[in-house]
């Protein structure tokens, strides 16, 4: 291992800390809302896939229909909690730029 993928490791663990140890209450509730609105655009984006691919079996009854899309809702709400496509570390990131910026004078400019 050379210096720059120590540097390059250290660096992202560093990243990785500051984004996984929230500060206070509001940065895990920023962190948690983050990863609940992946878990969701994931469980929408696999609702959009599973119906590309047509049905594999007779059609379903009610509530076959019901446990399907529970299932599905588990499974995207559980890779969003995993990590899912890393969406959440960029919707944390801009919830916590978001909060430093005073964007009530630059709206009250506009209208």
């Amino acid at each position: 291992m050379d210096a720059s993928n120590i540097i390059d490791s250290t660096v992202s663990s560093i990243a990785s800390q500051q984004i996984n140890n929230p500060i206070d209450k509001t940065d895990a509730a920023k962190l948690q809302f983050a990863k609940d609105f992946e878990g969701i655009f994931i469980t929408k984006l696999l609702d959009e896939m599973k119906d590309t691919i047509g049905q594999w079996a007779d059609e379903k009854d009610g509530a076959a229909q019901q446990v399907d899309g529970i299932f599905w809702m588990h499974l995207g709400k559980d890779l969003g909690e995993k990590g899912g496509m890393g969406l959440w570390k960029d919707i944390y990131k801009s919830l916590k730029t978001d909060e430093n910026t005073n964007t009530s004078q630059s709206l009250d400019k506009k209208l």
